[in-house]
């Protein structure tokens, strides 16, 4: 299951935190659906980002879906709490709890879809025993904890690994992919076949954020 129109999920930890508003309309008008919410504790990651209440504020200026990926030591404790502030998806991070499987279907039991995310240093097959449950599978392509940071190249060989899987086992996930993303990466990792990337610094950086959405697509679509 290949997505032929590449999915973008601008991550709003590179928008301007003092006028969110026009940072979630400039997300909208670019011509994309998602908004990527990076969450982070400073324990699992060493940066601490926003919680619940942020994510409760910006659905009373937003209908776009809210894409939460909590970067959070054991995030089954606040699984709740961002579903009931408007959450549409929730990633948690495999290595962020002995419980994986219970916190996924947690996720699914309050109707949110679910993805689980891995690291640069964590192995593809690690997760395999949960992908039959997940909707998305998030690839990180830096070491989480900040923004713009470079591309890890061998990142691809991980997308290209999980969609042989997906195709092998007829799996229904969308694989995703977060750290360095630009016009310059896409290529790579639309090849291997990604389905939806994060882009913060290119997205928010960017004078023309829909020629940003657009040319992506097109260089996504070239590659494939």
């Amino acid at each position: 299951m290949k997505n032929v129109n590449l999915l973008i999920s601008p991550s709003i930890l590179a928008a301007d935190f003092s006028d969110i508003v026009t940072a979630l309309d400039e997300i909208r008008e670019s011509g994309t659906d998602y908004v990527h919410v990076d969450v982070m504790d400073g324990m699992f990651v060493p940066n601490i980002s926003f919680g619940p209440k942020f994510v409760k504020d910006m659905r009373k200026h937003s209908d776009l879906i809210f894409d939460v990926h909590l970067m959070i030591e054991e995030p089954e404790r606040y699984i709740k709490q961002f579903a009931d502030a408007g959450s549409d998806i929730i990633t948690i991070h495999h290595e962020a709890t002995r419980h994986t499987h219970k916190a996924i279907s947690e996720i699914k039991a309050l109707g949110l879809e679910a993805g689980i995310a891995i690291n640069p240093g964590t192995s593809v097959s690690s997760i395999s025993a949960i992908l039959p449950f997940v909707d998305y599978v998030l690839v990180m392509s830096v070491n989480p904890g900040f923004g713009g940071q470079s591309f890890i190249e061998e990142s691809a060989n991980k997308v290209a690994e999980l969609c042989e899987l997906r195709d092998n086992e007829g799996y229904n996930y969308l694989i995703n992919i977060d750290g360095g993303i630009s016009e310059k990466t896409i290529k790579s990792v639309a090849s291997a076949g990604v389905d939806m990337i994060v882009a913060g610094s290119a997205f928010f950086s960017s004078p023309d954020k829909k020629g940003f959405v657009e040319n992506m697509k097109r260089l996504a679509e070239e590659a494939r």
